[in-house]
């Protein structure tokens, strides 16, 4: 047939070109066809190594790449930063829980848009260096640019869920790529939050489903399966949500979809196991508050002593002291474990401590520790533990050969400390009821395996020693103290968050608070009492099965991948030139 009038448009249907001659079946791996002139027609698998033409039409888009204020590769970097950073808001101190789930969805929009698999990559990457920043963005006094660089690298987690976003979203999706983007690209989320798990890489800070720490049936769904869970269910409704808004064909399968998550947790809230309550325990929290300029160690040390005498006749069980709450020149005196024994006879209950100071373990290494430390009437009792997870930076420096100019331009740790081998679960006299607490140090809190391990071991109560002074007027101290209720609910057994300037805090079994918090502009002790309890959540008996079961839903999608690739035909031959309307096919144009 000859086309008079010039050229073809490559990739779209002319404007009233019929579409059953235009069927798109080549480019979409779901055989979806193209919608003519409404411009619905180019899919966005074919970006992703699915046949498609690669003419640079959008992946997934509505009309030709970069179509309006987006055409700048500028603009669009800072629009995939600004939604990448978007999700922090979720988080306290801002604390817009309910904004968690519609948070991802601007940047979800934004891939989908991608013109190729190398700009969908780039949206991820991007967006995921504004999502580290945002959820870090205090650490800046303390790394300054580092951590700027930090975030590029942890950002590229991002590049290949921005991929697997493109495929499963670009386009007009059909019920079935729906129903596999809501599964799997949450399971996509979910890798990027085991890796960055890891503790060399920062720890698991600023998972997504933490941010749901005081919402009654999301600390249901952790018992469940944790905070992974938590982290799919928000990512499942942050996709749904992208798909509603964006495909009308698929409006029906993702509003199902929705009311699957929404079954799921009432589901969750009915028939998971419950703590049973067997009782109360008094525990009590001595926070000094900020103490700064000359003697400032041993000024707080007095202020721990006087606010710890104020309990005596409280009936107290166990008292809790912060992080680093004495200093290592103090401890090195028989002085100070003379006055921490009469302070325990004073008030009738052992003292926590916590010193960060040179000792020698077990094994017979001698280096410097981030200790907890039981203390009864008699001194030390000889019941400790030594900080296992260390922050990076903070209190070690990653590969220091390569990585020891950063002590010159943040706070990083001079001197590398001295990590403990095993965890300890402490046993209290019988004054106490032989009550059994498992201490955790710092941002090990936020590791959900070190807490279930305590309860495994026999934990009933688990007691963290923290200190956030460094980020005093930040969202450090709130979002740090958040994270007991996730521990909390997830293992069945109460935990106190004790810190040297606030926040600290109480939490029961079922994730609830307890009492009334200290704040960051606090100086006293709170007593609080905890309820007990027994049993075991499904959390506690299976450990992380959600991550199993999002490393099978991916491992599917690749094996379904790799099938398809094998069975699409190879292409044939070229056919001969297309003659031009005014011209031979060896002289086009004449």
């Amino acid at each position: 047939m000859r086309i008079r009038g010039g050229r073809l448009p490559i990739g779209r249907n002319p404007a009233g070109a019929s579409d059953e001659g235009t069927s798109n079946e080549g480019a979409s791996g779901d055989g979806t066809s193209a919608e003519g002139a409404s411009g619905e027609g180019t899919s966005g698998e074919g970006g992703c190594g699915d046949g498609g033409s690669g003419d640079g039409q959008a992946a997934g888009g509505r009309g030709p790449a970069g179509a309006g204020t987006l055409s700048s590769p500028w603009a669009r970097g800072a629009a995939a930063l600004l939604a990448g950073a978007l999700p922090a808001l979720a988080f306290p101190a801002p604390g817009l829980w309910w904004f968690a789930y519609v948070a991802l969805v601007p940047w979800l929009l934004l891939i989908r848009t991608a013109h190729s698999p190398r700009r969908a990559a780039l949206d991820g990457w991007i967006g995921g260096i504004g999502f580290i920043i945002a959820v870090h963005h205090w650490l800046v006094p303390s790394l300054h640019v580092f951590i700027v660089l930090l975030a590029a690298l942890l950002g590229l987690l991002w590049a290949p869920w921005g991929l697997l976003v493109s495929r499963l979203l670009g386009g007009a999706p059909s019920a079935s790529r729906a129903v596999a983007a809501v599964v799997v690209v949450p399971s996509g989320w979910l890798m990027i939050e085991l890796v960055r798990s890891w503790e060399g890489l920062g720890g698991p800070w600023g998972l997504l489903g933490a941010s749901q720490w005081e919402v009654v049936p999301a600390l249901r769904v952790a018992s469940v399966g944790g905070v992974w869970l938590v982290s799919l269910l928000v990512l499942a409704v942050n996709t749904g949500v992208a798909l509603l808004v964006t495909d009308r064909a698929a409006r029906t399968t993702a509003g199902v979809l929705l009311v699957v998550c929404a079954l799921s947790v009432a589901a969750m809230w009915a028939w998971a196991p419950r703590p049973t309550d067997t009782g109360t325990v008094r525990i009590a929290v001595v926070q000094p508050g900020v103490v700064e300029g000359p003697g400032s160690v041993a000024r707080r040390f007095d202020r721990g002593e006087e606010l710890t005498r104020s309990l005596e006749g409280r009936g107290v069980d166990l008292v809790v002291w912060g992080e680093s709450s004495i200093g290592a020149g103090a401890w090195e005196r028989p002085e100070t474990a003379r006055r921490l024994a009469e302070l325990s006879r004073r008030v009738g209950a052992d003292l926590l401590v916590n010193v960060d100071a040179r000792q020698t373990d077990g094994s017979g290494r001698s280096g410097i520790f981030k200790s907890a430390v039981l203390v009864g009437p008699d001194g030390p009792t000889g019941d400790r533990y030594d900080k296992m997870r260390l922050v990076p930076f903070g209190e070690y420096v990653p590969a220091r050969s390569l990585l020891g100019w950063a002590t010159s331009v943040g706070k990083a740790a001079g001197e590398d400390r001295l990590r403990g081998d095993r965890q300890v679960v402490m046993t209290l006299p019988d004054g106490a009821r032989g009550l059994r607490i498992g201490p955790l140090v710092c941002f090990e809190t936020a590791f959900p395996d070190m807490s279930r391990r305590l309860v495994r071991d026999g934990a009933q109560v688990i007691v963290a020693q923290s200190a956030t002074s460094t980020f005093q007027h930040s969202w450090a101290p709130a979002q740090h103290a958040s994270l007991g209720a996730l521990r909390a609910a997830e293992n069945g057994r109460p935990m106190v968050h004790a810190t040297l300037t606030g926040i600290s805090a109480a939490y029961g079994p079922r994730g609830e608070r307890v009492g009334s918090p200290l704040g960051t502009d606090a100086s006293a002790a709170e007593v609080f009492d905890l309820p007990l309890a027994r049993g075991s959540t499904l959390y506690g008996r299976l450990g992380d099965w959600p991550v199993y079961g999002a490393l099978a839903a991916l491992a599917v999608l690749c094996t379904v991948e790799g099938l398809r690739a094998l069975r699409r035909p190879a292409p044939g031959p070229p056919g001969p030139p297309a003659r031009t309307a005014h011209g031979s096919p060896g002289r086009p144009g004449r």
